[in-house]
């Protein structure tokens, strides 16, 4: 295994172009670095065994469970890479028996070496196939979710196969652009699939209060975005004496009805998921963590760390298909919890926000809101949402929020909103002028009330007072800009640093394409926006 890696697919990237050596920012070594790649290459010969037949559900679930393994800060554990590549092959295998040990091998199934991908001399080639390579590791995020609640499409199932065979097809980079654009198109069903599928299963969510206080008494942690994993943890921790407390983006989960309706789904403990480490350090609770972002967890806190589905870390205790999460509940009894109740306040100092702005939250309230418009009390909304992260300049989207004028309405979602989501904003036409939709997942529902808006309008979306400021960190950012690139919708602004895998020429396309902008500074952008 090479000592050096190669990984530019997040935003935290060394210098703003790639991780190389031992290690990368995210504490991904190289040799793990390595693994990843190996699955991938694997996947993509199990993409090139399909033959445009029908692989059957357990290709299926390989195929999603192995994209979604090497989306950043998921799966840092080797073994369980390991394990993955050899489930793999094993499917690979069904779909072409008897392949490996043919005496004329043909090399049609064989797996893709991804150095060369990493080494190709098209800067352009290289950089649209991971474009599509990254958007269908977040699309594998959303697709994981919606499978787990019994939820999946042929449709989207099938681009899986087709988009990595791309991947390792010699191919123009104007016959890879299409292909690109189609995986926004069918990411779009993908988060069409999972907002079915979790409205389903708990109910429409509704605006609700969020409590940051921990009452005395054991109580567990949950973080990243499963919500079918927090219910089964719900289940199980009925008339125990343990509390649980959401973190990072299972912060929504408390506006779900079913959900909400158990009493000891109490509140959210700290903020976004780059604080883990300091917000941890003397947690007395255990951490479960449910899907992304994970980072490798401080010795302080290491003997409270439990993983589940896709997330893996060496030497963490891993709950397995089962979801037996008793262990993290004797492990609740036996710290035991504060002796008191604590609050940890907001990024602003706040002590609670309110969540729970879905689709249909904000579609009951479309009457008000077009009266508002008309009226001109609402003069613009902006769409404020996205990944967090550890940059500096991340403090754009909390200025950039301060700054927007009373008039404004302000949407948002995923884990960026901890910039800003216990900020007072006062209200404008009966609503608060902060809205949070949800998970980053819920950018479905955010589009959904974009295009309610235009035919309220009669107009485009792209006709609307509408502006989208993104923040991205990771895979699932790249594939619902995809979405939001095949709608046509223009004038997006991103930051706070433009992807490493962008090359000059694919950038240039979205630029004159889509209006692609990159973020300036918080007054420059509302200038050019409101005029």
């Amino acid at each position: 295994m090479s000592e050096s890696m190669f990984c530019f697919q997040c935003e935290q990237t060394a210098g703003g172009c790639g991780c190389t050596g031992s290690m990368g920012v995210c504490r991904k070594t190289a040799q793990t670095a390595g693994l990843q790649d190996q699955l991938t290459g694997a996947l993509i010969g199990l993409a090139r065994a399909t033959s445009g037949g029908q692989p059957g559900e357990s290709a299926d679930r390989a195929m999603i469970h192995g994209l979604f393994a090497t989306i950043t800060n998921v799966n840092f554990d080797d073994d369980s890479i390991r394990s993955l590549i050899q489930t793999v092959h094993a499917e690979k295998e069904k779909l072409s028996p008897n392949c490996s040990s043919c005496a004329n091998p043909c090399q049609r199934s064989d797996d893709y070496d991804m150095n060369l991908l990493w080494q190709e001399p098209d800067e352009d080639v290289r950089s649209l196939k991971s474009l599509l390579l990254f958007g269908l590791r977040g699309m594998a995020a959303y697709a994981w979710h919606a499978m787990t609640l019994g939820i999946s499409d042929e449709t989207v199932n099938r681009f899986f196969y087709r988009g990595m065979f791309a991947v390792g097809w010699e191919a123009a980079a104007s016959d890879l652009l299409p292909l690109v654009m189609e995986c926004g198109e069918v990411n779009l069903r993908c988060m069409e699939l999972l907002d079915s599928a979790n409205t389903g299963a708990y109910g429409d969510p509704a605006p609700t209060r969020v409590s940051f206080t921990v009452e005395e008494g054991p109580f567990i942690v949950v973080s990243g975005h499963d919500l079918h994993d927090l219910y089964l943890l719900l289940e199980q921790t009925k008339d125990k004496g343990v509390n649980v407390y959401t973190h990072g983006e299972m912060l929504p989960a408390h506006a779900y009805p079913r959900l909400a309706a158990y009493p000891q789904l109490k509140g959210n403990f700290g903020t976004a998921w780059q604080n883990q480490q300091k917000e941890f350090a003397v947690l007395p609770a255990p951490i479960l963590f449910t899907t992304n972002c994970l980072m490798p967890p401080a010795p302080s806190y290491a003997d409270r760390v439990f993983t589940t589905g896709p997330v893996a870390f060496p030497g963490m205790a891993h709950i397995g298909e089962e979801k037996d999460f008793s262990p993290v509940i004797e492990t609740a009894l036996r710290l035991g919890g504060y002796r008191e109740p604590r609050c940890l306040a907001g990024v602003n100092g706040d002590s609670g926000t309110t969540t729970g702005f879905g689709r249909h939250a904000v579609l009951n309230a479309a009457g008000q809101v077009v009266e508002a418009v008309k009226s001109g009390a609402i003069r613009h909304f902006f769409l404020v949402g996205g990944c967090d992260g550890a940059r500096p300049g991340r403090n754009y989207y909390t200025d950039f929020v301060r700054q927007a004028p009373e008039d404004t309405l302000i949407l948002t979602l995923g884990c960026g909103k901890y910039r800003f989501n216990d900020l007072d904003l006062g209200t404008i036409a009966g609503l608060p002028r902060l809205l949070d939709m949800g998970q980053c997942n819920d950018a479905y529902g955010a589009i959904q009330v974009a295009v309610a808006l235009a035919d309220a309008f009669g107009c485009g979306v792209n006709d609307l007072p509408l502006t989208l400021v993104l923040s991205w960190f990771e895979q699932k950012a790249v594939c619902i800009l995809l979405s939001l690139l095949h709608l046509g919708i223009r004038n997006i602004y991103i930051g706070p640093t433009l992807p490493a895998f962008l090359s000059p020429g694919v950038l240039n396309q979205l630029v004159e394409g889509y209006a692609l902008t990159p973020t300036s500074t918080p007054g420059e952008d509302l200038k050019k926006i409101l005029g």
